[in-house]
């Protein structure tokens, strides 16, 4: 191709797509390249959705997205090896005209949104791959390299929406390949059953939904998570950990997830579904020290690829969408002004990021990664179990003084750690979460 365009876009996910919509639809002229068949065929498991930001790019979202379900209850789960302890909030106000959260579909999802990106004028191009960054003598990006015949492309300035291992960035020298202890591994099930099952099991009606997000002994030890989600008709099933857990540890992904659907409070939710599809998937979980150069002459990078993932508020989605946005945003009014993308000029994006919700709700946990990464013993295998026991001796009646039973479950506590040490960690969780 001998074509310049305004703008390439590498990626076609939530933030390569949010990207190259703002910037169609400010008349610019945008290529986005996405190595898939189509957009969100390398994405088939279930997410959440955060409407806010996407009605900020497409207001009538509603009246044909491939929505699943809005969510009215999040549960949270402490879990033992055979129990679970649980808070639940569940607010009939979420059953509103337009709701704030929904379960959705990645790959039908993507591909709805890839379609308003070419109805915007954006020439997208799927089964194509950017190998490599173009530079001119002076260094500044002037283009991508691509794996199709003569398939170098030029342009003022290049968007990294490539996601979390992305290696157009890293092959250039303008990020470093991310940690193996600032990424997780996530593998997901998406499990079918009839829609009057689910909404049997989940106690819900019409287009409600649950989230479960879950923590404590299932992921062995090692700094993770799980969730289930509520679709239509099926349930999205899924844990992730550290990389660099399961390095140390060597646990098999697809058997910790086996282990978590087996799990007593689980396994009866799943029971008698049938299992069509399976994933696996990298998530930025560094925080914002993790946080890389975010702009430079010729390009700039948002979404996963820039480690914008909010780990304690499990937040990624909206963080995409909205640093796609705001990048977007930034060249068209860079592209407005006549002036050139400069590393001095995509300042702009940085700063716009810097002052929204994105930049400053993962500053304000930036210490919350470390404390969980550097404890996970305590807080995903030693607390949920101590939990775990208190909460039996508190509701067992066996004829045994309850004296006792509070005596053992202190006893419990010093043999697993030190009154200190659990003080500590206390302390150390409240002043990360000040």
């Amino acid at each position: 191709m001998t074509e310049k365009f305004d703008a390439i876009v590498v990626g076609a996910g939530m933030a390569g797509n949010a990207a190259a919509y703002t910037m169609a639809k400010r008349g610019l002229k945008v290529l986005q390249l996405e190595r898939g068949e189509y957009a969100g065929s390398k994405n088939v498991q279930g997410a959440i959705l955060y409407a806010a930001q996407v009605e900020k790019l497409i207001p009538e979202f509603r009246e044909d997205a491939p929505l699943e379900r809005h969510l009215i209850e999040q549960r949270f789960w402490m879990m033992s090896e055979t129990s679970h302890t649980g808070l639940h909030y569940r607010n009939d106000e979420f059953n509103e005209e337009r709701p704030n959260r929904y379960t959705i579909i990645r790959s039908q999802f993507d591909r709805w949104f890839s379609r308003h990106v070419r109805d915007a004028g954006a020439v997208v191009l799927t089964e194509t791959t950017a190998l490599e960054l173009l530079k001119d003598a002076k260094g500044r990006v002037v283009g991508v390299s691509t794996d199709r015949r003569d398939g170098e492309v030029l342009a003022d300035v290049v968007v990294l929406a490539e996601g979390v291992n992305g290696l157009l960035g890293t092959r250039a020298g303008l990020r470093e390949r991310p940690r193996r202890e600032n990424v997780a591994l996530a593998v997901k099930e998406m499990h079918f059953l009839p829609r009057e099952t689910i909404e049997a099991r989940f106690n819900l009606k019409g287009d409600e939904g649950v989230v479960i997000e879950a923590a404590g002994t299932i992921s062995k030890g090692m700094a993770g998570m799980g969730f289930i989600y509520t679709n239509r008709e099926s349930i999205s099933i899924g844990i992730g950990c550290l990389v660099s857990d399961f390095a140390k540890t060597n646990v098999a992904p697809y058997e910790l997830l086996e282990s978590f659907g087996k799990h007593p409070s689980v396994a009866p939710l799943l029971e008698g579904s049938e299992v069509k599809e399976y994933a696996a998937h990298l998530i930025p979980e560094g925080g914002y020290r993790a946080i890389p150069e975010l702009a430079g002459d010729g390009w700039v990078v948002c979404g996963d690829a820039a480690q914008l993932n909010n780990a304690v508020h499990r937040e990624g989605s909206n963080l995409a969408l909205a640093s796609g946005q705001m990048a977007g945003e930034a060249i068209a009014d860079l592209k407005a002004q006549g002036a050139e993308p400069s590393k001095r000029n995509l300042a702009l994006y940085r700063s716009r990021l810097s002052d929204s919700f994105v930049v400053k709700d993962l500053k304000k946990y930036k210490d919350f990664p470390g404390l969980l990464h550097h404890n996970t013993q305590n807080f995903f295998l030693t607390y949920p179990q101590l939990v775990a026991k208190a909460m039996e001796n508190f509701v067992r009646v066996d004829g045994t003084p309850k004296i006792e039973n509070e005596k053992r479950t202190f006893k419990s506590v010093l043999a697993a750690r030190s009154l200190t040490g659990l003080v500590g960690d206390v302390v150390k969780i409240a002043r990360a979460w000040r």
